[in-house]
């Protein structure tokens, strides 16, 4: 019987081009006779083409003849995944008509539907791009050279600055100027990744990088995070230019959300840093109120103005805020390792391990000690005075000081069990 999508698909076929009989003949072969499943080191197959889907009928069946004239023109053996995630317009008959995998993710979101789809393949290297005709599935050829040549991940380029091109009406203005460039200029800056496009969704890595990698964000910054992980374990990454076309859906707008998207990949870069999120403005904040310290302490004026009581004030409260960063730092390091978000770091690791309980006791007891008896100078001069009216500007000298080291010490014999707690949760490592 024809199927109610033959005609749909058969005007997709290029006018002119004799090979595509004989392409969708041999994509039904390989969809009849589906190749065994492939351990991390031993696949079946070298290709796995993945397309993320989501209600994609309108552009679903050229992207799929696409990548098989460029599977044909290669010669390479390699196979077309569609990861469904729920689409209710008929993608998935018209996938199975053009011979690809349909594999069906239930759980919702982006990086769901790639996961889903990328662990059913059975190719040494995997090669992502959505389903809107957007990018050109012609280009993988790009993609398979330099992983063929030993690298890890290939990240394509659609922005002029990486040699990229976009075509008139493919990106919003939003996205072109301030958004990608700005988002990819923090992960150039915070994580050392050698891209121009972080947001490119067209990208090929090695299935044993994304095994190592265990990718764990299931929206929109599931490309993201594996570009960071990539970068942070050390793999080699590569950047190929590509051309952006416009979207080529008419039924339903994109996916992406611009406001939401940025934040939630902004919010992910915060949390993927401890160095930038918590131990910089740390340091910071702790310097600051040491200068404020030397400062107020002894009432230096400054433009004019005297530095007294009130700044000695300020001066606790960013030396304690501080602080309080910079072991929560410690905290996010600790845990991102145990978790493998973090690799290793010996010199990290060694500092960690220096802040034993032990330590802390003592550094975190000696600071409350010395704050105890600031206290009880002072407790003394007001029983001396009758309990009477002190002169502040005087006696806040010493008692602002005492609190704040009474409350570090107490933050630090508390935060360096914390780490021995968390430290215990790591799997040793044997060499």
């Amino acid at each position: 019987m024809r199927s109610v999508h033959t005609d749909a698909i058969n005007e997709l076929l290029p006018d002119g081009n004799p090979d595509f009989p004989d392409i969708l003949q041999a994509f039904g072969a390989a969809r009849r006779n589906p190749v065994a499943g492939s351990s991390s080191k031993s696949y079946a197959i070298e290709l796995s083409i993945v397309m993320p889907c989501l209600n994609e009928a309108d552009t679903l069946g050229v992207c799929i003849l696409k990548a098989q004239a460029a599977i044909h023109d290669l010669n390479v053996d390699a196979e077309i995944i569609i990861a469904d995630n729920g689409s209710t317009d008929g993608s998935q008959e018209i996938a199975r008509e053009l011979g690809a995998r349909v594999v069906n993710v239930t759980a919702r979101g982006y990086g769901n539907a790639l996961k889903g789809g990328i662990e059913a393949s059975r190719g040494r290297f995997v090669i992502m791009g959505d389903a809107d005709d957007s990018y050109d599935f012609g280009e993988i050829g790009k993609f398979l050279i330099p992983l063929r040549a030993g690298a890890d991940l290939v990240q394509g380029c659609r922005l002029p600055k990486g040699g990229g091109t976009i075509l008139p009406g493919a990106m919003p203005l939003l996205h072109r100027w301030p958004g990608n460039p700005m988002l990819t200029l923090l992960v150039r800056k915070l994580f050392q990744a050698p891209i121009n496009d972080v947001y490119c969704g067209l990208r090929g890595f090695t299935r044993q990088l994304f095994d190592d990698l265990d990718l764990r964000c299931t929206g929109m910054e599931f490309a993201t995070e594996m570009v960071i992980k990539t970068a942070r374990f050390g793999k080699t990454i590569r950047e190929t230019p590509i051309t952006l076309h416009p979207d080529g859906r008419k039924s339903h707008p994109p996916h992406l959300r611009t406001f939401r998207d940025g934040w939630r990949t902004l919010r992910f870069f915060l949390l993927y840093s401890p160095r930038w999120f918590y131990i910089v403005p740390g340091l910071f904040l702790v310097l600051l109120g040491v200068v404020g310290y030397v400062m107020a302490l002894p009432g230096i004026s400054v433009f004019g103005a005297t530095l007294d009581v009130h700044t000695l004030l300020v001066a606790s409260l960013t030396v304690l805020v501080g602080t309080q960063s910079l072991q929560f730092g410690v905290f996010a390091r600790i845990f991102a390792v145990s978790q493998g978000l973090l690799p290793e770091s010996e010199k990290a690791d060694r500092l960690i391990r220096y802040a034993s309980p032990e330590r802390g006791l003592l550094f975190g007891g000696t600071c409350c000690a010395i704050g105890l008896i600031m206290l009880s100078v002072e407790s003394i001069h007001w029983w001396q005075s009758g309990f009477g009216r002190l002169d502040y500007s005087q006696t806040m000298r010493f008692v602002i000081p005492a609190v704040t080291l009474i409350a570090l010490g107490y933050q630090t014999v508390i935060s360096t069990f914390m780490c021995g707690l968390l430290l215990m949760s790591r799997r040793p490592t044997t060499k």
